[in-house]
């Protein structure tokens, strides 16, 4: 897995990225954070006894991903040839120009997999379920859109070796 900061541009095969990651990660790290004091809080206050969990406040060293972060991508090169769409806390699809939002700008798609061939979406709120558009449950619907593309991947795989059969006039 391979993190990279928002999508700034897509032309031509290559996807450019802004020079964001380390700064959205730590302030995902500041809110988890702040969601942990107030739940410590919450336990305190009601007199409730729940041991501490020391690992939920370990944050790990940055990976690589990180510290010397992705700029720019050329798909085909890097043999992407799906993206799985999971933009986080706030959606920005504006460098998108396909054919798979709706009037309101917003992803048309079933459970992730998007009216446009190749474009799925991830982390949107009730995408299947109340627990889509977080880390925690996005797994279900990760799944399933893994199981879809893998499928595609076959069937199409399947119908390019098979051959026609030559017709008699």
């Amino acid at each position: 897995l391979t993190l990279v900061g928002m999508t700034r541009t897509y032309q031509d095969g290559l996807m450019s990225f802004a020079p964001d990651l380390a700064r959205n990660i730590a302030r995902g790290d500041a809110n988890l954070m702040s969601l942990l004091d107030e739940a410590d809080a919450y336990v305190a206050r009601n007199g409730l006894d729940l041991p501490e969990e020391p690992a939920a406040r370990r944050i790990e060293p940055d990976p690589e991903c990180m510290t010397n972060p992705i700029r720019e991508l050329h798909l085909a090169e890097a043999g992407i040839a799906a993206i799985i769409w999971a933009t986080g806390f706030a959606a920005d699809y504006s460098w998108l120009k396909v054919d798979a939002f709706d009037n309101k700008g917003r992803p048309r798609h079933q459970r992730g997999i998007s009216t446009e061939p190749g474009i799925y979406f991830l982390g949107l709120p009730w995408q299947s379920r109340r627990g889509s558009s977080f880390i925690w449950g996005v797994w279900h619907d990760a799944k399933h859109v893994a199981d879809r593309i893998s499928t595609q991947r076959k069937y199409l795989a399947y119908h390019a070796a098979k051959k026609p059969e030559p017709v008699d006039a």
